[in-house]
């Protein structure tokens, strides 16, 4: 058995495992093992139709099915249970989510803390009053654009039982929108190399009330909340608002709170200030 833990990483929306191998491999500089988890239908699971290669056939993409449909919240957490099962044999368990991957990370520890011994989250969502589609209401995120998004939607969600989304689209304003929202800190050579790391599919269940934060499993689990400074997709007044209701849930187990500078894929393009932040908590 080993002391140090092992961080086991969960990927946001439309995202996977790939983006955090930088990260990782300045963690293991660091001396510290990891894992990053696929969600299911993502990663190789993925579908990538042929009519989303060039040149596109957008009709067809329309219409092509997908892998991850049907695809639920129950299943992406039974997905990273089944790490932490296998990571808890080796010692501790830091859990790391990013983005949509909070709501994961927050359903596992409402069935499963005695596997957490941290979690952590960065930028991601913690559903504590309200259901995550219910924040998107709420003022914290009026500034927030979906137009991005909807411009590169592609096919009816309801029919194909997915969302689908053009990332691989050349259109100006949808590129100039999306790296505004995700990456305004970064080249556009180094956007674009992470744009092309996104999968056209993403599941459509972000969970309900039912899925917010439950006191007594996961207000038990240590957590650590990573603020991104400069991230518009999840604003600054959305994360505190999450730590707020969190701390007020479990006041006796507040968020360690934390901040590192940049947009919300920044700190995966350059690493190295995140993996020191996660050394530094896996000391805690």
């Amino acid at each position: 058995m080993h002391n140090a833990p092992t961080f086991v990483f969960v990927h946001g929306a439309f995202a996977n495992s790939f983006s955090f191998a930088p990260l990782q491999a300045e963690l293991a500089l660091l001396g510290h093992r990891s894992a990053a988890v696929d969600l299911p239908g993502h990663g190789f699971e993925a579908t990538y139709p042929a009519a989303y290669q060039a040149p596109q056939d957008l009709g067809a993409l329309a219409a092509e099915p997908g892998s991850i449909k049907g695809v639920t919240l129950a299943d992406n957490a039974a997905r990273v249970i089944g790490v932490l099962e296998r990571a808890k044999r080796n010692g501790p368990t830091v859990l790391v989510a990013h983005s949509r991957g909070g709501v994961t990370a927050t359903a596992v520890a409402n069935v499963r803390p005695e596997l957490i011994d941290r979690i952590v989250y960065v930028s991601a969502w913690c559903p504590v009053e309200l259901a995550v589609g219910d924040y998107y209401t709420q003022p914290e995120m009026a500034g927030v654009d979906p137009g991005a998004f909807a411009a590169t939607l592609v096919g009816d969600p309801g029919a194909l039982g997915l969302l689908r989304t053009n990332f691989r689209t050349a259109d100006p304003a949808a590129l100039a929108a999306f790296k505004d929202a995700f990456a305004a800190d970064l080249t556009d050579d180094e956007f674009r190399v992470f744009l092309n790391t996104f999968q056209p599919d993403e599941n459509l269940d972000a969970g309900t009330s039912a899925d917010r934060a439950q006191a007594a499993s996961w207000g038990r689990v240590p957590r650590t909340y990573v603020r991104l400074a400069a991230d518009a997709s999840l604003p600054l007044a959305v994360q505190d608002r999450m730590i707020r209701e969190a701390d007020a849930l479990t006041p006796d187990n507040p968020f360690d709170v934390r901040t590192l500078e940049g947009s919300h894929l920044g700190w995966l393009v350059h690493p190295r200030p995140a993996a020191e932040l996660l050394a530094d908590l896996a000391a805690l």
